[in-house]
């Protein structure tokens, strides 16, 4: 039998079932068809619609909250009879002759913050960088345990800390500096004796203290997920510890922490019952000096519970939390964004 008669044979026999030259190709688009297409269970679609509906939910109490506080303050700065953002006055208590302006408690509750900021920001950043490169894991472990424990602290216990213990503990180096530094402004004497210990110096050093847990605990996870080949090729050129540290850890980990300063300066200043206890309520105008004395807002607002009795009133004390609350938002805004902005160039 010759070749052509067997192709023949084949062909006929195989004419019903052969495939034709475009299958293979119709079969692969198919195949891709159906990849390209997830696959949407009940729980995906379950789980998809409560994280929204609790993003959604955040975003709605947070606005509801600001409008509260807005419709709340209105009628009360409407009847204000002195500038509520350029006047240090506060009268609330009298509805028929409402002066009161937010210059003095924003100035209290700025320096406070910052001072706080100042101390805890370098001092928590040596506790970090020691928890992750230095320290042995054993030690490195039981002490952050005991960082974070500051946290479960209550406001009140470091109040009264401050105003029993640090306080007058202080004096002396307080005293010190006044008296030999006082040719710069912010040393200068205060409104308020230095010897009560009831100034802005002692509010803030109680607060960095109270800011030491957050600020370290953000820092040291940022800095433990430094890549560990960078770190191994760093030791690979001959860098010492420090050099690594310098030239590989912190430019990872930096806005990472200054995220993590930004959330500490949003939680100081909200801080109440600490400062309340702490700082020396005084009429006369400050001196811009960290030995004033004075109220932050969450503290005024706190010390004048009792006297909520009429709406003008509390508005006037609600007008003033509209201020602490659109100044948090701004603080935790930024550190979002700076955040926001490594992930990016990462």
């Amino acid at each position: 039998m010759s070749d052509s008669t067997r192709r023949g044979r084949s062909l006929k026999s195989g004419s019903g079932s052969a495939p034709s030259p475009d299958a293979p190709e119709d079969l692969i688009s198919t195949a891709v068809d159906t990849s390209s297409k997830p696959v949407r269970r009940p729980g995906d679609r379950i789980f998809r619609g409560l994280s929204a509906g609790s993003g959604t939910f955040v975003v709605i109490l947070i606005g509801a909250i600001g409008l509260f506080l807005l419709l709340q303050a209105i009628p009360s700065l409407a009847a204000n009879q002195s500038s509520f953002l350029f006047s240090g006055d506060w009268n609330a208590s009298n509805p028929d002759d409402l002066r009161f302006g937010i210059l003095y408690l924003l100035y209290t509750t700025v320096s406070v913050s910052l001072l706080a900021l100042v101390i805890a920001m370098p001092i928590s950043l040596g506790i970090a960088m020691f928890l992750t490169q230095y320290a042995p894991k054993s030690l490195a472990r039981a002490f952050a345990y005991i960082v974070d424990l500051l946290a479960a602290v209550p406001s009140v216990i470091f109040g009264l800390w401050g105003v029993q213990v640090i306080g007058p503990a202080m004096v002396p180096f307080a005293e010190w500096l006044n008296e030999n530094l006082s040719f710069i402004p912010i040393f200068e004497q205060g409104n308020v004796s230095i010897a009560g210990a009831g100034n802005i110096f002692t509010a803030g050093v109680v607060v960095a203290v109270m800011l030491l847990p957050i600020i370290t605990a953000i820092s040291r996870e940022v800095f433990e997920r430094t890549p560990r080949e960078q770190i191994e090729g760093a030791l690979a050129l001959g860098a010492t510890q420090w050099e690594v540290v310098r030239t590989t850890v912190w430019p990872f980990g930096k806005s990472g922490y200054v995220s993590a300063s930004m959330l500490g300066l949003g939680r100081a200043l909200g801080e109440t019952v600490a400062l309340y206890l702490i700082l020396s309520s005084t009429a006369s105008s400050p001196t811009f000096s960290v030995f004033d004395g004075g109220a932050t807002i969450a503290s005024r607002i706190a010390a004048a519970s009792s006297e909520f009795s009429n709406p003008l009133s509390i508005g006037a004390y609600i007008a003033a939390g509209l201020v602490l609350f659109v100044l948090t938002f701004l603080v935790n805004a930024m550190a979002r964004s700076i955040v926001g902005g490594k992930k990016e160039r990462s």
